[in-house]
């Protein structure tokens, strides 16, 4: 359980954790507060957009909303170069209502989530929430776009001192949803806790492999060792 973060400590957040971001229009005070509760949060959610005329329109589609669902549909859009387009902040229409056992076992960080088989719980005040611009149909994931991901989740749980089992996908929440489509929360998670083992500028491409462990010499080894030894002490006799 935490108080959410002011949008300029969100912001920050997400910097430090080495996630580009481009702010759109008036992202910082574009929210549903007047609809509901804004925390406490106590997690992070992951989502992806489903179908997509390009980047741009489905940006400005989660900034607005759409007739029925207004906007903002989530906080951050994540596009498929890893960059995230910071759309609204405070209450937004992304988590809908959800498992009270989920929520529960986040709060909790439980290793394992139980299954989403109800909808009872609003998840809208108690999630962050991020769209991964992907078409949901088995659409590959980039890579710059998933470290992206995780880079953002992991920023918050930093930030709120949360581990990795405070981020969840919205298809762990809410009975039916079948998203992040293709992406293994398992996994996922477990790249985020691996993220937050070290500082925030840290960068697994930049990280040295352990050195090798020296191994004990072959048979043939040890035999051609002790060779040049006798043929050494024969020498030396002559």
């Amino acid at each position: 359980m935490a108080t959410p973060l002011s949008a300029s400590k969100f912001l920050a957040a997400l910097r430090a954790e080495g996630v580009h971001v481009v702010q759109v229009g008036n992202w910082t005070t574009h929210n549903r507060n007047h609809k509901g509760a804004w925390g406490p949060v106590h997690g992070v959610m992951q989502h992806h957009t489903g179908p997509y005329s390009s980047e741009a329109a489905m940006v400005e589609l989660c900034r607005t909303g759409y007739s029925g669902l207004p906007g903002p549909l989530c906080h951050g859009v994540i596009d498929r170069s890893g960059t995230v387009h910071l759309v609204g902040y405070g209450r937004a229409n992304h988590a809908g209502s959800g498992d009270d056992d989920v929520l529960a076992a986040v709060i909790r960080e439980d290793k394992k989530l139980p299954a989403d088989n109800e909808a009872n719980t609003d998840g809208n005040a108690r999630f962050y929430g991020f769209e991964a611009i992907n078409k949901g149909d088995g659409q590959a994931w980039p890579d710059a776009q998933v470290e992206a991901m995780v880079r953002a989740s992991a920023a918050l749980c930093r930030a709120h001192g949360w581990h990795a089992e405070s981020v969840i996908a919205h298809k762990e929440w809410q009975p039916g949803k079948p998203d992040p489509a293709g992406v293994d929360m398992g996994k996922f998670r477990a790249r985020v806790a691996e993220r937050l083992k070290h500082p925030a500028s840290w960068s697994p491409s930049t990280t040295k492999p352990p050195a090798p462990k020296p191994q004990p010499p072959t048979v043939e080894e040890r035999l051609t060792a002790l060779e040049k030894r006798v043929t050494a002490l024969e020498k030396k006799e002559s």
